[in-house]
């Protein structure tokens, strides 16, 4: 999808002021950045560690939906799961192409990941023990992820932007899959709405914290704002979410597990919006450094993937570098 290069000004000590103020000027006027366009070290830095972990939540994403393929309830179902864990493997690669282009390699970022210096999103440390836990992930996790990859269209890299707009329009139609799903138990027997009830329970927390950390909190939010890499900060697009999301739940008869919910207003400028009560900040630092119920599972089985799949590397190389070495030999032979 995009081609590897070494890209950035070479060292912060070769970023003038002047240098500096030219590539905030492009950004302000809405300019797309491109692999090749001299760029502040930093705002490199910055989108190869956020793209990094975007692409690896994708491919982490596939194993807590993949084991469920074969225990779906129906053969639709099964079907429908397949297909999307396959557009998540997709999403995974597009996003590791585009952080390609800033000179790192794929090999570099999966390393990065395994040996833990690298994250992805937190909500993939929680376990699936419900068939209604999966319909859960399509409607909040994939919901959240649209709310925040959305914006990401406008992102000011380009290569992201462009990968965005074909992940955007994918998660939407896992989004109403999973709503679908959910809905469907909702509407079913008591049994099955208590399963519903009792999966939105345990994943409506988790999910509010996908958006991260406070902003007073976040350390990357307001520069990542300047260079307009993010259009919203963290707590607005959670604010954004919880809108969207509670009446989805009150129209399918759930109750979203917050004894503090409640409508204002006078919020949004008037507008109107949820107050919600206060996140498990404690809980959120805990999984994302590695105490989650399901962290070391879902490192162990990418480093099986990872040993698994090095093979199929070395074959593919292998045969580029064959078929490079017979179209040099054709090309002197033609000559």
């Amino acid at each position: 999808m995009y081609s590897q290069g070494l890209i950035g000004s070479g060292s912060e000590n070769e970023e003038s002021e002047a240098f500096l103020a030219r590539f905030q000027a492009r950004i302000d006027a809405e300019e797309k950045i491109e692999p090749n366009d001299a760029m502040p070290l930093a705002y490199r830095k910055t989108l190869i560690r956020q793209i990094g972990q975007h692409a690896h939540s994708e491919i982490v994403g596939m194993l807590p939906e993949g084991n469920w393929i074969t225990r779906a309830p129906t053969l639709r179902r099964k079907m429908a799961l397949l297909a999307k864990v396959q557009d998540e493997g997709g999403h995974g690669l597009y996003l590791y192409s585009a952080a390609e282009t800033l000179g790192v390699s794929r090999e570099e970022m999966t390393e990065e990941l395994l040996s833990g210096r690298a994250k992805y999103s937190s909500i993939f440390n929680y376990p699936t023990p419900t068939w209604a836990d999966i319909g859960m992930i399509g409607w909040l996790v994939d919901g959240a992820a649209i709310m925040n990859q959305v914006p990401l269209c406008r992102c000011s890299f380009g290569p992201y932007a462009r990968a965005m707009v074909r992940v955007c329009r994918e998660e939407s139609f896992h989004q109403r899959q999973g709503y679908e799903i959910v809905m469907t138990l909702a509407e079913g027997t008591d049994e099955q709405k208590e399963m519903a009830q009792d999966s939105l329970n345990r994943w409506w927390w988790p999910a509010l914290m996908m958006f991260g950390p406070h902003d007073a909190d976040s350390s990357n939010s307001d520069q990542s704002m300047l260079w307009k890499i993010k259009r919203f900060t963290n707590d607005e697009l959670r604010q954004k979410f919880v809108d969207a999301t509670v009446p989805q739940a009150e129209k399918i008869g759930l109750k979203i597990p917050d004894p503090d919910l409640k409508w204002n207003p006078e919020k949004n400028d008037g507008a109107g919006g949820y107050d919600f009560g206060a996140l498990d900040w404690d809980e959120f630092w805990r999984v994302v450094k590695g105490g989650g119920p399901m962290n070391r599972d879902r490192i162990a089985a990418r480093k099986a993937a990872w040993e698994n799949g090095r093979w199929v590397r070395e074959a593919a190389l292998a045969h580029a570098a064959k078929r490079e070495e017979r179209a040099a030999t054709a090309k002197v032979a033609a000559e």
